[in-house]
C-alpha cells in the first residue's frame, strides 16, 4: 500500500513552531496550490487549494529557520486523518501531510529578501524551460559536446 504526497505550492504564512517540554518540535505551515481549467463557457478559471503541512523534530527546526511566507517550496509526506474537540466539545476532524522532507524552490537571497511586496517569486526567479525546438547539430560529434550532464 502506498500512502504519498507531493506539493509544491507557495506558503501561506510563516510556520507556527511549538516545543515541548521533552526537547521535541512540531511545526505547521499552509501550502497554496493552484490548478488551472477551462469551464464550460470556455473561460480559463483558477482554483486554489490549501493543504495543512505538519513537520515534526529536526524539520520543524529547520522549517523555523527558513521558511518565510510567499517562498516556493516542495514537500515530501503522507496524507493523515484526526479527529479532535474543540472547545464545546464537538468533535472536529482534520487532514494534514504530515512531511518527510522539504526543499525551498527560490534562490536563498530572494528566499532572504522578504521584505517584498507580495512576498511571491517572480517570473525572473522561475525554473527556466528548456527550448527544445531549437534545430539539432548535424554532426553527432557536435552534439556530445553540449553542457548537460546526461
Amino acid at each position: 500500500m502506498i500512502n504519498k504526497v507531493l506539493l509544491i505550492g507557495n506558503l501561506g504564512k510563516d510556520p507556527d513552531i511549538k516545543n515541548f517540554d521533552n526537547g521535541g518540535m512540531v511545526g505547521k505551515f499552509s501550502v497554496a496550490t493552484n490548478e488551472s481549467y477551462m469551464d464550460k463557457q470556455g473561460e480559463w478559471q483558477q482554483k486554489t487549494e490549501w493543504h495543512d503541512v505538519v513537520v515534526w523534530n529536526k524539520l520543524a527546526e529547520r522549517a523555523e529557520k527558513h521558511l518565510n511566507k510567499g517562498m516556493m517550496v516542495y514537500v515530501e509526506g503522507k496524507l493523515t486523518h484526526r479527529k479532535w474537540q474543540d472547545e464545546q466539545g464537538n468533535n472536529r476532524y482534520t487532514t494534514e501531510v504530515v512531511a518527510n522532507t522539504f526543499r525551498m524552490l527560490e534562490k536563498r537571497e530572494r528566499a532572504e529578501l522578504g521584505s517584498s511586496t507580495n512576498n511571491f517569486p517572480s517570473q525572473d526567479s522561475a525554473p527556466k524551460a528548456i527550448n527544445t525546438n531549437s534545430a539539432a547539430p548535424s554532426n553527432s560529434a557536435d552534439a556530445m559536446d553540449d553542457d548537460l550532464p546526461f
